[in-house]
């Protein structure tokens, strides 16, 4: 069948088509120089017009594209359009049968998903949604008319939800699956600690994407979501005992946390590792040479000592050395040095010893030549910066003698060797799930193992516990990015928050909060007390009123509640803490530094030292260009990192804190206490 413009209606038109003609399932619309094919399953829909004297056909394809053919008689406009609109329903129908049934097994896939007895995770999402595209590929009809026809509408809107607004159905999918693990399996969420697991715990264990970071402030419970997960993990035959990594920081903290895992699982084959005994095990399975690690990275009193050595020999030896290390001290970290041989005085080398270490530490960890650090620093001081590094040079030379006559290796040098064996693939990767404690500590080096242990095995699961709030080790290369910036570094995945306090009252917490908060860096997440306190449970006293505020403890403090008196620096140690066994022999007072408290916990917590100066807190200390050049950017927020060391301190306590200020110059962190409410007292 076809229809032709009439000879007026295809002058008056002036259009490229004047002609349709009915096929088999399609038309062919053509004029004079053009013609298009329009087969039915390209078709979306078929308009008949009706101008002041002819008839139009308007043939609508996907895209929003039309076809138009004007200058048509009326009558048989009308009669071609229903002769064809009859053809193409009737092929409507028969294709809406084979659609129905193309779309109803893509839904029953769909299906078995949501119904799978496990977590969907986001990394599957682009796989189903290419089934589904590649499902509507094979309909023999446009996608836009499904919803046209009642055998296909339900399915396609199905389908269609899990295509266009996929990452929510995840979420949804995934939280009826969390609620129904959480029902079925309560006795192990009730019994895989000494206390239940509250629900935001609960549902970080059970979360199964490929990358997992848990951030948890302090006292929530960090380390029993990682025993729990292990837990989880044996519980549901994800993975055998050999397939799991724990790794902590320190031996100490791994030591732990075994501990741990043997109370609550049992005598099952899983070991938490340091880095660098995990770099260690993975270099004697994978190469033909046992390392041994170097007495020097155990013993700092002769690491110091082997620096300050060699670094007294190289100022006697080399005038321009001396002359080098006085203008480095004095310009740079405005020291005070005595004239002559400078090198000699024994305070001054005790000072510099722990510059010392931080120097070569960082210098080994980066790992390359002297030209490529030289490299790394800003053309504006890169000529200084060489200086210091050639300074460093000898300093350098003699470590690694050192550890040349030991026949050892240091712990840079640990997980350098350990990163090129996995990238070389002479270590198989038995892990297919990784858990890290304390994750705000890692540094570019220790991702680089994590990074190479999962593309040894693409299918190891990171799993991370820990809290940007507390990150105070970017002197010796911590990273905050790599926990701020996770999805990014680590793989597309999920941020869970533990958002209980299990140690400090509310009071504690909403001073720790809100002052932590202020800076705009820090990931905001809630952190809920159990307990309540007053207004007193955080207080600023005199530094003078110290003796005062131990007799009054005297009187109520029980001998096992501990009292933690911290400070910025050790040599900041209260003078009246020296007669403390035998004035108050019932306190159970201990001191430490602030890093040292990390990880502690104690009733009460006095933190001492809240002066300005370059040895108050905060610290004004000034970084030397290596630091500048080979260290992690800070933020751009004042004081950023000690006062993440403030928060620390703060939520030490569980029931009370005492922060002593100088009067006489007192810290920038006193008012902006006081800002957030904190009282000011003259007595305690």
């Amino acid at each position: 069948m076809e229809l032709k413009a009439t000879s007026l209606g295809k002058h008056l038109a002036q259009h490229p088509y004047n002609r349709v003609r009915l096929l088999h399932a399609g038309v062919e619309v053509s004029g004079e120089k053009h013609e298009y094919l329009i087969p039915f399953n390209q078709l979306i829909q078929v308009r008949c017009k009706r101008g002041i004297v002819w008839g139009e056909l308007e043939f609508e394809l996907p895209d929003e594209k039309v076809v138009r053919l004007h200058g048509t008689e009326w009558q048989e406009t009308q009669r071609f359009y229903h002769y064809l609109l009859q053809s193409w329903q009737q092929w409507s129908a028969e294709m809406s049968e084979i659609s129905a049934g193309v779309l109803q097994e893509q839904v029953e896939h769909i299906r078995d998903i949501e119904q799978q007895d496990k977590w969907f995770k986001r990394s599957e999402l682009s796989k189903l949604q290419q089934q589904i595209r590649q499902s509507f590929g094979a309909l023999p009809m446009p996608v836009a008319r499904l919803d046209e026809f009642d055998n296909c509408r339900e399915d396609y809107q199905h389908c269609l939800q899990w295509l266009q607004h996929g990452q929510r159905s995840v979420v949804q999918r995934n939280q009826q699956w969390t609620e129904r693990m959480l029902e079925n399996h309560h006795d192990f969420f009730q019994t895989i600690e000494t206390s239940p697991l509250n629900v935001s715990q609960s549902r970080a264990v059970v979360n199964g994407e490929d990358s997992v970071l848990v951030l948890a402030g302090a006292g929530s419970g960090k380390t029993s979501v990682l025993v729990a997960r292990a837990g989880w993990l044996l519980r549901r035959q994800e993975a055998e005992p050999g397939q799991i990594l724990l790794l902590a920081f320190g031996r100490k903290a791994a030591d732990e946390m075994n501990e741990r895992i043997q109370d609550r699982l049992g005598n099952v084959a899983i070991q938490a590792k340091t880095f660098h005994a995990l770099a260690l095990q993975v270099i004697q399975e994978g190469s033909s040479k046992a390392p041994a690690i170097s007495k020097l990275e155990t013993d700092s009193k002769a690491r110091r000592g082997l620096l300050i050595k060699n670094w007294q020999q190289q100022c006697t030896e080399k005038k321009a050395q001396a002359k080098g290390w006085r203008q480095w001290l004095t310009e740079e970290l405005e020291w005070e040095v005595p004239e002559g041989d400078f090198w000699h005085d024994k305070r001054l080398a005790e000072r510099l010893a722990g510059r010392l270490e931080r120097w070569l530490g960082l210098m080994r960890t980066y790992g390359g030549s002297q030209a490529e650090m030289i490299a790394l620093a800003d053309e504006e001081i890169r000529d200084l910066f060489a200086k210091r590094i050639r300074l460093m040079a000898p300093l350098l030379k003699a470590w690694k003698a050192a550890l040349k006559e030991e026949g050892a290796v240091d712990f840079a040098g640990l997980i350098h060797q350990a990163v090129n064996i996995l990238d070389k693939g002479r270590f198989i990767s038995p892990w297919k799930h990784i858990l890290v404690d304390e994750f705000q500590d890692i540094s570019p080096q220790r991702a680089q193992l994590l990074a190479a242990l999962r593309r040894q095995n693409k299918q190891t699961c990171l799993f991370a516990v820990g809290d940007d709030w507390q990150a105070i080790y970017r002197f010796s290369g911590a990273e905050l990015a790599l926990t701020t910036a996770f999805a990014a570094n680590f793989g597309e995945g999920a941020q869970c928050a533990l958002d209980t306090t299990y140690r400090f009252n509310d009071r504690i917490g909403e001073v720790a909060n809100s002052f932590i908060q202020q800076n705009p860096h820090q990931l905001k997440k809630p952190l809920n007390s159990l307990t309540q306190g007053n207004k007193k449970s955080v207080v600023i006293l005199p530094q003078e009123q110290l003796e005062a505020l131990l007799d009054k403890m005297s009187g109520y403090a029980k001998p096992d509640e501990r009292i933690l008196v911290l400070a910025r620096y050790h040599h900041l140690q209260p003078d009246v803490l020296l007669k403390a066994a035998t004035r108050w022999p019932k306190l159970n007072i201990e001191f430490m530094t602030i890093h040292a408290s990390k990880g502690q916990q104690a009733e009460y917590v006095i933190i001492a030292g809240l002066h300005d100066g370059h040895d108050g807190f905060p610290a004004l200390a000034r970084e030397s260009l290596i630091e500048d050049v080979l260290l992690p950017q800070p933020e751009d927020f004042p004081d950023a990192e000690e006062r993440r060391l403030l928060y620390v301190a703060l939520t030490r306590a569980k029931h009370q804190v005492w922060l002593l200020q100088d009067r006489e110059r007192p810290s920038v962190f006193v008012e902006q206490l006081q800002d957030i409410g904190v009282p000011l007292q003259r007595k305690p």
